[in-house]
């Protein structure tokens, strides 16, 4: 077998949690990949850098909660590699810094299987820099040293490697569980009980949470502010420098899980908003958009056919020009029709697809829209539509003398939740719909649970939020108007009130 057929792996490192520490190299990884076996700290941004119809399977590993072991994880990057496929094994961190990516890389080389090792900033160093904390100072430490606070496998108690050696500045990787145990074992080697050190949870992503205290107070301190895994403890001289250049400030959505239910093509840029606002972004697509432009002339007549194209959504604008431009055409071959939007969402994927709307409603309905819309009497009007859309508005506009032409050119199908995006669901701290089948469809895909009681519902327009209360029994915030900054906007209200 060639080693072409035989498929190639890439042992990458995510990096600490911000996806922006991700690296180049890991990125063009990701986007080249058939599958990704990712762990539990892998940012979701980073997995939408992978291609459609990629592969992506969670292999993540906690302590205690395992969905595969080690040996399981090595098996199949092996068994997706000899059936050809470009495998990326994405881990938390640095691969070779606690990450057993060395073992990972000795399964594939035994398999005879090609491999790339691609570094990632490890959380050693971005945690401790995130919390305003230089690992190495000039006049206060000029060494680092990085162990693990885990028991170790031959038996030995949790700090025996941290003990061995005095650097200026020690980091401890996964040492939550033996805190206590591994600060008295350094002060028993010699650290002096008032060392400045530290603690960081969640380090570098929006959940970021720290405290600095002494060798002698550290564990009463991470007990106290509720500190968990993941964290990184920072032992030595530096840590006190925290309280002068800590400069990391989480947005207003920091430590909130947010729910995206679009499909995922259209889910990225709501996404990134979100999350630059500092949300745990989940993406739930419990949708899925199929176009079906059969019905629609997209030939020479195409120019010359309508007075108005109406378009209701940013689907159906999606729709319609890629039949036009599977035919060869473009938004020249509209000639002097003109162009309706019944939103913001609808009217800024007409621009980016070089059209501005000569209409937009007062208010972003569809009835508001078949009102207002002006020089109806006589027209002809295209309305591309979802298979789902009924006739109210079409019967509107005839109403008003309107020659209306109305043609399904996509339709919406749901889409299954799998087990860990169904649980993110149910645990989250609000759940966004920009559609009413987004509400219509994870109704279905939750079946009897129920979301959380202090889940905030946001609903992006009207007719989302009908669908939505129809759905769930309530809608806590209604945007102002159908379109991402509005619903961005309704998501910090409605989460402020936690606040």
């Amino acid at each position: 077998m060639t080693e072409t057929a035989r498929g190639h792996v890439w042992i990458a490192g995510a990096g600490p949690g911000d996806p922006g520490l991700a690296t180049v190299a890991c990125m063009r990884a990701l986007a080249a990949a058939d599958s990704v076996l990712y762990d539990a700290l892998a940012s979701e941004e980073l997995l939408r850098a992978a291609p459609a119809g990629c592969e992506l399977v969670y292999v993540g590993k906690r302590a205690a909660r395992h969905a595969m072991t080690q040996r399981e994880i090595g098996a199949e990057i092996v068994r997706r590699a000899l059936a050809g496929q470009r495998v990326v094994r994405l881990k938390g961190g640095d691969p070779f810094v606690f990450g057993r990516g060395g073992e990972e890389a000795l399964a594939c080389r035994a398999a005879g299987i090609a491999y790339t090792i691609i570094p990632g900033v490890t959380s050693a160093i971005a945690a401790a820099a995130y919390a305003g904390i230089p690992v190495t100072h000039r006049g206060m430490s000029a060494s680092l040293g990085v162990v693990t606070g885990r028991t170790r496998v031959d038996g030995g108690e949790p700090g025996d490697d941290a003990a061995s050696s005095r650097p200026g500045t020690l980091v401890v990787l996964m040492g939550v569980e033996g805190l206590a145990a591994t600060l008295r074992g350094l002060m028993d080697e010699g650290w002096p009980p008032a060392t400045p050190a530290a603690c960081v949870q969640w380090g570098t992503t929006p959940r970021q949470r720290h405290v600095v205290a002494t060798l002698e107070t550290l564990a009463e301190a991470v007990a106290k502010a509720g500190l968990g895994a993941p964290a990184v403890m920072v032992i030595g001289e530096t840590a006190a420098l925290a309280d002068e250049l800590a400069w990391f400030e989480p947005g207003p959505l920091a430590g909130k899980r947010v729910v995206v239910t679009r499909a995922r093509a259209q889910a990225s840029e709501l996404a990134a908003r979100l999350a630059a606002l500092g949300a745990e972004v989940v993406e739930a697509p419990v949708l899925s958009v199929r176009h079906t432009p059969e019905g629609l002339t997209t030939d020479e007549r195409v120019g010359s056919r309508w007075d108005w194209i109406v378009f209701t959504s940013a689907n159906g604008v999606a729709a319609f020009f890629e039949a036009l431009n599977g035919a060869g055409r473009d938004a020249r071959a509209l000639g002097t029709t003109k162009v309706a939007a019944v939103g913001g969402a609808t009217a800024e994927a007409l621009r980016a697809r070089g059209v501005i709307a000569d209409f937009e409603p007062a208010r972003a309905t569809g009835a508001v829209l078949a009102e207002e819309l002006p020089r109806v009497q006589g027209a002809r009007i295209l309305l591309p539509v979802s298979s789902l859309t009924d006739d109210r508005m079409a019967g509107a506009l005839r109403r008003r003398g309107g020659l209306v032409e109305q043609v399904a050119i996509y339709e919406t199908v749901p889409a299954p939740l799998d087990e860990a995006r169904r649980e993110a669901v149910l645990a989250a701290d609000a759940v966004l719909f920009a559609s009413g089948s987004a509400a219509r469809f994870l109704r279905a895909a939750l079946g009897e649970a129920a979301l959380a009681p202090p889940a905030r519902l946001v609903a992006m327009g009207p007719e989302s939020a009908e669908a939505t209360r129809a759905a769930f029994g309530r809608v806590d915030v209604e945007a102002a108007e159908p379109s991402l900054d509005a619903l961005v906007t309704a998501t910090v209200k409605a989460l402020s009130w936690d606040s």
